[in-house]
């Protein structure tokens, strides 16, 4: 009898994810009519249905503000076609990286690790920046097509940090980019060990960045207990690198990595030069 009580508690739940299910459908189905059917074939992989999920999601269901950020994405992707960049067209790739880069394990909960450290110094022009990072995003977008919610953990290690280090227009550009065409897939961002002089940069920076990103931001330090209890709980620390309060020492492994992001855009499917290289627009 318990046993049955016990089945029959769990209807309700169950109707009631069957129905938001439903209504989530249905709001795709309308931004889906929205959009039109000549814009919605011009683009079939981007405007799937989990990335109208995303923006639906990123603009609290609103069929209405979805649709149009989702016009003004697809009006910026026909000029910037970031589908077209691939590892071969990022200037500078082997030091960038180091800078920026996919770590090769996931957090506890299956979200990539998306790792930065602006202490070393870009040696690319603003442009050749943005494009490694809208590059990079495209990868979470990809990611994100089997995830119901955020995909990406962003670490970011702000050891030494100095003004000099974060320009803020890049920092601007790159935000606009990430809210307005990348919207729903920062899960958390980790501000680690950032030094005082930050928080008057910090004060800067939330002037325009919206609300829903800067519930995300946690600032941890690896020499508190509460900071270690929080990356603990998300990260297997033997793969986390020190620099976050795990264990893992191991240098980057450039020739590694680089195979990884060639096996990533063949499975994105660009278009590719006779020798085998991206066929990217991107200059």
């Amino acid at each position: 009898m318990s046993n049955l009580l016990k089945a029959k508690s769990w209807v309700p739940e169950e109707k009631a994810a069957a129905t938001a299910s439903d209504e989530q459908n249905d709001k795709i189905k309308k931004v889906r009519e929205l959009l039109g059917s000549q814009m919605t074939s011009e683009m079939p992989s981007f405007l799937s249905d989990a990335t109208i999920r995303r923006f639906l999601r990123a603009r609290n269901w609103s069929t209405e503000q979805a649709t149009k950020a989702l016009k003004e994405t697809v009006k910026w992707r026909r000029q910037y076609r970031p589908d077209t960049i691939r590892w071969e067209d990022i200037p500078g790739r082997e030091h960038e990286a180091r800078r920026t880069y996919i770590a090769d394990y996931f957090d506890k909960n299956g979200r990539i690790v998306f790792i930065s450290n602006p202490t070393i110094k870009s040696k690319s022009s603003t442009k050749d920046q943005i494009k490694q990072l809208v590059y990079n995003l495209e990868i979470f977008a990809m990611h994100s097509e089997n995830m119901e919610d955020e995909c990406t953990v962003w670490l970011t290690d702000f050891q030494g940090w100095v003004l000099t280090n974060t320009p803020l227009p890049l920092l601007r550009e790159c935000t606009h980019i990430i809210q307005n065409h990348y919207p729903g897939l920062i899960s958390v961002a980790i501000l680690s060990n950032p030094p005082r002089i930050f928080e008057s940069f910090w004060k800067i920076v939330c002037y325009f960045i919206e609300p829903k990103l800067k519930e995300k931001v946690k600032f941890v330090y690896t020499n508190n207990p509460e900071s270690h209890k929080i990356v603990a709980d998300m990260f297997d620390l033997d793969k986390l690198e020190s620099a976050f309060g795990g264990r893992n020492t191991l240098p980057f492994d450039m020739d590694k990595y680089a195979e990884r992001m060639k096996r990533s855009d063949q499975m994105r499917g660009a278009p590719m030069h006779a020798n085998g290289y991206s066929c990217s627009t991107q200059t």
